[in-house]
């Protein structure tokens, strides 16, 4: 279905401080590649999402002019993407207000994620926290975004978006005024663990600095929190049956095996009859290399704020290029007056 449209990839972050190793391999690092593949490539730090929990001002805003210095630093082209912070595009608010009259509570019941955030204190949780997965479809269908690069904890909500968009295009539209997005999903490493719970999602909110690779750590931090990462007390892996079922060493070992982009099987044969300590130093170099350079160009980045202002600027007129036009569109088909 999405063959009718113009291809148009989009994708999004929340400005809650340093993005971190897990994002790179699982999002970041495809960014300027994905740049060349789609003639319409949209980036955009998602600070509304950010306040559905509670955010100091001025810390957001900083932090927004951070992650879109971690956008230029990994190599998102501001000429050729749109690199912007959501509030700046009304249209993201607007289509989520007509989505939330499209979706069905029982859908957003299903959605997982609200039930691990809110946790067993659910009734004190906000509304946005709630309809968070709504905003997201309109984040995406507002600029009739075709591709959506997604983690796995991510794909729930897209699957809610492409269920909004049929069910407007059937009882609205009456014909496929949206595309249904596709999820773009790195093989090895679409969902990187903690470095102290391998069955814990890598994140930036874990209370523990210790269980991420910032992409702003420097080399001997770096160094110590892989020393510090959590292993068990075997002998390095010698199959891939063997990794499986080792939580922790598995997340280690496929963070290797992107970073140096070899398969598994193959560092498994690499280190098999090594030690960990040994397994842990070549690591902790191929991380050294991959964010010294990142962590530079992001420093020089960071120096100009007004550059970074300019970005977000210019980003958010291509943005609103698109997306008004769409939304107003929609306005029209749900008869508001204009």
């Amino acid at each position: 279905m999405t063959s009718a449209f113009t291809p148009r990839i989009l994708s999004g972050a929340q400005p809650t401080g340093a993005l971190h190793i897990g994002n790179y391999l699982g999002a970041v690092k495809n960014y300027a590649i994905l740049q060349k593949e789609f003639p319409e490539s949209l980036y955009f730090i998602a600070d509304c999402h950010a306040v559905t929990v509670g955010q100091d001002p001025e810390a957001l805003r900083k932090s927004v002019r951070l992650t879109a210095a971690m956008f230029v630093a990994a190599g998102v082209d501001p000429e050729k993407s749109a690199i912007f912070n959501q509030s700046r595009c009304d249209a993201h608010v607007k289509l989520a207000w007509v989505f939330n009259c499209v979706a069905r509570t029982g859908w957003l019941n299903r959605m997982t994620q609200f039930k691990e955030k809110a946790g067993k204190n659910r009734e004190q949780a906000s509304v946005g926290l709630y309809t968070y997965p709504v905003l997201m479809a309109a984040d995406i269908l507002c600029y009739k975004a075709t591709h959506v690069p997604v983690g796995e904890d991510q794909k729930q909500h897209l699957e809610l978006a492409r269920d909004i968009a049929v069910r407007f295009n059937l009882e609205h539209a009456k014909s496929d005024f949206f595309p249904l997005p596709e999820p773009v999903t790195p093989k090895e490493t679409a969902r990187v663990m903690s470095l102290r719970d391998g069955n814990a999602k890598m994140s930036k909110s874990d209370p523990s600095d210790n269980a991420r690779i910032n992409l702003n750590d420097e080399d001997d931090v770096i160094a110590q929190k892989i020393k510090k990462a959590k292993t068990d007390g075997g002998l390095p892996p010698a199959t891939l049956e063997d990794l499986e079922s080792r939580a922790e060493i598995h997340n280690l070992y496929k963070i290797y095996a992107a970073l140096t982009e070899k398969p598994v099987e193959t560092v498994i044969d690499g280190f098999a009859d090594k030690n960990f300590s040994a397994f842990k130093t070549a690591l902790t170099e191929i991380l050294v290399e991959t964010v010294r350079p990142f962590r530079a160009e992001m420093g020089k980045v960071l120096t100009d704020t007004q550059y970074i202002d300019d970005i977000l600027t210019r980003g958010a007129e291509k943005a609103r290029a698109i997306a008004d036009p769409i939304v107003s569109d929609v306005y029209e088909i749900f008869g508001f007056l204009r």
